[in-house]
């Protein structure tokens, strides 16, 4: 019995499921079919002449059963980098993150300030140049550039702001979320449609005046409808406003 103990084996490890990496859900385009992968009986057989680009046009590439659809571009391998290798020598991020090397607004030369019209103007006047064709000589003989210190021109240097300043515009406040569960502006909304409808119906039972009245005041009117009156026995028609009839 103690032999046969030591000889039975250890229960096995039950094994999970292994799961399936991103790759292997969504794999990447194949690569674009050669003529060394078209055999007699495929898809993408040929006859006749064929070229390497018949296999790259995606229009007559007809895709292969039960595989992923080729790409039909010609990339290259597997070994290359996309992008642009950039040889830093500014130390990489550890010198980054141990300090910030902030590079000082340089002074800006004469020509990249601007011109001191106000100046050159009133200089030229008081020298006696007043037409526009003396002041453009003026100018281009003593050509006065503006100060580093004036505040017409625009510095180079960040302007001085608050600490606490908040850039942007405010935020709108919050929807309230019961409100839309509870379809609250729904209801809002119902509402103003029933005033609208409600002062609409109020508008058509208000008794409008006439656009157009010819007689010259009310008793005129007033006659004239008792004579229609008085000729509804002896006029024809339903509204009694045709021919008179015979005595």
């Amino acid at each position: 019995m103690a032999a046969a103990a030591a000889t039975q084996k250890p229960p096995a490890k039950e094994h999970l499921p292994r799961r399936r990496s991103v790759s292997q859900i969504c794999p990447p385009p194949r690569r674009p079919m050669t003529l060394a992968e078209v055999y007699p009986g495929s898809e993408n057989e040929r006859l006749g002449v064929v070229r390497e680009s018949m296999l790259q046009n995606h229009l007559i590439n007809k895709p292969e059963l039960g595989k992923p659809r080729r790409s039909c571009y010609t990339l290259p391998g597997y070994d290359f980098n996309y992008g642009l290798y950039l040889h830093g020598t500014d130390g990489g991020v550890p010198e980054a993150i141990c300090h910030w090397n902030a590079i000082k607004p340089r002074a800006p030369t004469a020509k990249e300030r601007g011109r001191d019209y106000k100046t050159m103007n009133r200089k030229a006047v008081q020298d006696g140049y007043v037409t526009a064709h003396e002041l453009n000589l003026y100018r281009q003989l003593k050509d006065i550039r503006l100060n580093d210190n004036d505040e017409r021109r625009f510095k180079k240097t960040p302007p001085k702001v608050p600490p606490d300043m908040t850039y942007g515009r405010p935020a709108r406040p919050s929807t309230p979320f019961f409100d839309l569960l509870q379809h609250k502006y729904k209801e809002i909304w119902m509402e103003q449609q029933r005033a609208v409808i409600r002062a609409q119906k109020e508008e058509k039972k208000q008794k409008v005046s006439p656009h157009l009245c010819t007689f010259p005041d009310e008793d005129a009117r007033k006659r004239a409808l008792e004579v229609i009156r008085s000729e509804i026995p002896v006029r024809c028609g339903p509204l009694a406003r045709g021919i008179y009839t015979a005595a």
